[in-house]
């Protein structure tokens, strides 16, 4: 009996002996340490209370992800929308980026000349016109906006057939100089451009008459609110050469 004993540890004694090996290097470790401390402090886990807090931030987190993800699949909707509209003779180009300090007079477009944009083309927003490509290098574009200082067209009121001259100011709304005195203009009246334009196609929209001042000189000036806000836009559309 005692044999058989002896036999049975001195066969298995190299696995005793590893067991033993690889305990020691835990503990050494601070591992061992870390085990004791578990055990102690296990009475003070998180209870019910706790596992409750736990699953509110969880399910707050969550409903901020789903928050985010449903913004993001409006804006995209909004973006194929706007690709799925465009108008025949134009085509859909992304906005990267615009500089601060010039938030009313430009932004930069992700298309250039490889892909067909010219200087001068009507570049439209949602809406309406927003400005002209004023600059352009292979891969993208500048757009002078319509609120830009010194940015001028040629524009007349739909309604009353009224011609006139929409001026940049550096701020989103234009001003809108007439030709005529006698303008016969009210607020609300539709903008657009003019057909005797030699820049734009005729009668693209622009904006809507927001004030009017009759006693201007020489001729009577309005404010005008552009239909599509350049300071919110992500797409545009950009006429074909």
């Amino acid at each position: 009996m005692v044999n058989f004993r002896w036999h049975y540890f001195r066969r298995f004694w190299p696995w005793l002996l590893l067991i033993a090996f690889l305990f020691i290097i835990r503990w050494s470790k601070g591992a061992g340490f870390s085990d004791a401390y578990a055990l102690i402090t296990r009475p003070f886990w998180p209870g019910p209370s706790q596992k409750e807090w736990l699953q509110h931030g969880n399910q707050l987190e969550q409903r901020i992800k789903l928050n985010l993800l449903e913004e993001d699949n409006n804006r995209l909707r909004e973006m194929l929308s706007l690709k799925q509209s465009a108008k025949s003779g134009f085509f859909s180009v992304p906005v990267i980026s615009r500089k601060s300090k010039g938030w009313w007079q430009q932004i930069e477009l992700g298309k250039g000349s490889l892909a067909g944009m010219q200087i001068g083309a009507a570049v439209m927003g949602p809406g309406g016109l927003i400005g002209l490509v004023q600059s352009v290098t292979p891969t993208t574009s500048r757009v002078r906006l319509l609120t830009a200082p010194g940015s001028q067209i040629g524009v007349w009121v739909t309604r009353t057939k009224r011609h006139g001259v929409l001026l940049g100011m550096g701020t989103n709304r234009p001003q809108l100089t007439f030709l005529d005195k006698d303008v016969k203009v009210i607020k609300g009246d539709i903008v657009s451009t003019s057909p005797a334009s030699t820049l734009l196609p005729p009668n693209l929209p622009v904006g809507i008459i927001q004030s009017l001042d009759q006693q201007a000189l020489p001729a009577p000036q309005a404010n005008v609110q552009l239909l599509a806000a350049p300071e919110a836009i992500d797409w545009v559309q950009v006429e074909k050469p």
